[in-house]
């Protein structure tokens, strides 16, 4: 990319799409949902590039864009799930129908994709900023400083979040484990 000039579109989805991609998939844990929604994400950035003022570096204005979409897109999903609950409540059966999550995130080997399933499940049922702060850090390695910027927080604020979310981890976590250990 050109220094002291904004990048055109192309070579920013050539740099970001992967990033994105991964960013997303971490939040929605299904691949075709993580599609759209990068396509998303890419159009928005194509609609706003020339009205980003630069306040921030593209990459974290990607970022920014990219965690509001997924959780834009879970809070949709989960609105449509409490609709079809509400509806299917009275179904002759009394069975609510869940979508089987299929969960394919980049670099999951095969063997441990039903661990991998269940960590990332359990992030999402962290609150918001938690998991923000935790997919930001230990699944797309940004730094704390970067963290920061993205989440418009102090480092310190970050940490905290950090902390709370690996704590909150570590709890249902080994609840689950400790029960399958139980059977």
């Amino acid at each position: 990319m050109h220094t002291g000039q904004l990048p055109s579109f192309s070579e920013i989805y050539e740099t970001y799409k992967d990033k994105v991609f991964n960013t997303v998939i971490s939040y929605l844990q299904n691949q075709e949902d993580a599609e759209e929604v990068t396509q998303d994400v890419f159009v928005e950035v194509h609609r706003s590039l020339q009205s980003f003022e630069g306040k921030s570096s593209v990459g974290t204005w990607i970022y920014k864009i990219s965690i509001n979409k997924s959780l834009d897109f879970i809070r949709s999903k989960n609105r449509k799930k409490r609709f079809a609950f509400i509806t299917n409540l009275f179904d002759e059966k009394g069975d609510v129908k869940h979508e089987q999550t299929d969960f394919n995130h980049p670099g999951i080997k095969l063997e441990n994709k039903e661990n991998a399933a269940l960590l990332f499940k359990t992030i999402n049922e962290l609150p918001e900023n938690q998991r923000t702060a935790f997919i930001l850090a230990k699944v797309e390695g940004l730094s704390y400083s970067e963290i920061s910027q993205v989440m418009d927080l102090s480092n310190s604020a970050v940490e905290s979040l950090l902390v709370r979310a690996k704590q909150n981890l570590q709890k249902k976590l080994s609840n689950y484990f400790s029960n399958e250990r139980r059977v």
